[in-house]
């Protein structure tokens, strides 16, 4: 069993909590030269992609990992602020920035980044069902809707969808090409990237806090 952290955005964490979010698109690295030829899993090197020039490179994520999602947090105390991550306990109570704006309260900690979270503070976990390998845009509608949209910027359905979210390729595709391109700049749609998909199921659950229960 392998466990991996993943980084999400607060609208981001609101989908997977609220059972709209079931997949994840991350761009490979290196971009493939050409087409990516095969890609999948061998016994001795794990998973890997193959592009023409027959380099090949490992997929950081593979079907059957557990990922824990780390997000933006702070302690509910600002008498932590002085302390580091690593240098806590895990007896801090953790509050997250999905879940409310934080920022007029002046008793609570600091914010915290979602890169500098730790393990314990993690409160939802994705066990990974499927990888593939693809152009961005062959994303389907059923897939960005899986993605989590379409979705305002604030993760919150759109009700009823704008006027630039075209209805001719579905509003679940087209509100992907909006938050992938506020995210990733602009011309990163028409790019056309190859990326990872991830498929996932959702665990409302410490990672850590599975395994106790599972024992």
């Amino acid at each position: 069993m392998t466990d991996r952290p993943i980084l999400f955005s607060a609208p981001m964490v609101r989908a997977l909590l609220s059972d709209r979010k079931t997949q994840t698109r991350r761009l490979l690295k290196p971009q493939p030269q050409g087409e990516v030829i095969n890609y999948g899993w061998q016994r001795d090197e794990g998973a890997y992609w193959t592009d023409q020039s027959f380099a090949s490179h490992k997929l950081p994520i593979w079907a059957g990992y557990r990922l824990w999602v780390k997000e933006t947090w702070r302690t509910e105390s600002r008498a932590y602020d002085d302390l580091a991550p690593s240098e806590m306990g895990g007896e801090e109570t953790v509050l997250y920035d999905a879940d409310a704006d934080w920022s007029a309260n002046k008793t609570t900690g600091k914010t915290r980044v979602s890169i500098h979270m730790p393990r314990w503070a993690s409160r939802t976990t994705l066990i990974v069902t499927d990888v593939r390998v693809e152009r961005l845009q062959d994303i389907s509608e059923a897939d960005a809707r899986a993605e989590g949209c379409p979705v305002t910027w604030d993760g919150e359905p759109y009700d009823p969808p704008p006027p630039e979210v075209d209805s001719w390729q579905g509003y679940g595709r087209a509100s992907f090409f909006l938050l992938w391109s506020k995210i990733n700049g602009p011309g990163s749609w028409d790019a056309n990237p190859w990326v990872a998909a991830y498929s996932f199921r959702v665990i409302k659950q410490n990672i850590d806090q599975i395994e106790r229960v599972a024992a």
